[in-house]
């Protein structure tokens, strides 16, 4: 049996780091981990975004090799905030190259989408997590 409290890492391709990178860190707050660029043939750029201490974390590569992002509107990654989402982190997140889009009757309800520079959808829910969500 898995442990419920194993980590989790989240990794996708990226087009452009540095645009995706802003987005995380300027606009969500998370922060910059770990990083390394790929310096010989077979390796990529990387940057891996989260939170000190957190159970989970975001990695983004680019370069040479990496398929292109190929995000569908349900490659969500869905934040439970248990609280209205606050203007300011959606300001931030527009100005660091977000876009504010609909996710559907539930997700609308629920909280708020923004797509970041690659196309995937973050969403700030305002709701609480749970086994039910």
């Amino acid at each position: 049996m898995i442990d419920p409290t194993v980590a989790v890492r989240i990794a996708r391709p990226s087009r452009d780091l540095a645009a995706v990178e802003r987005f995380y860190v300027e606009g969500l707050g998370l922060d910059v981990l770990y990083r390394a660029a790929g310096e010989t043939p077979g390796e990529h750029d990387l940057v891996m975004l989260g939170w000190p201490g957190a159970s989970w974390h975001l990695e983004l590569v680019a370069g040479p090799g990496v398929p292109e992002p190929a995000p569908t509107p349900e490659d969500l990654l869905v934040l439970y905030l248990a609280a209205p989402v606050d203007d300011g982190i959606l300001e931030r997140l527009e100005r660091a190259g977000g876009k504010r889009v609909s996710q559907g009757e539930y997700w609308d309800r629920w909280g708020v989408a923004v797509e970041d520079p690659d196309g995937y959808r973050l969403v700030l829910s305002t709701r609480s997590w749970s086994n039910d969500a």
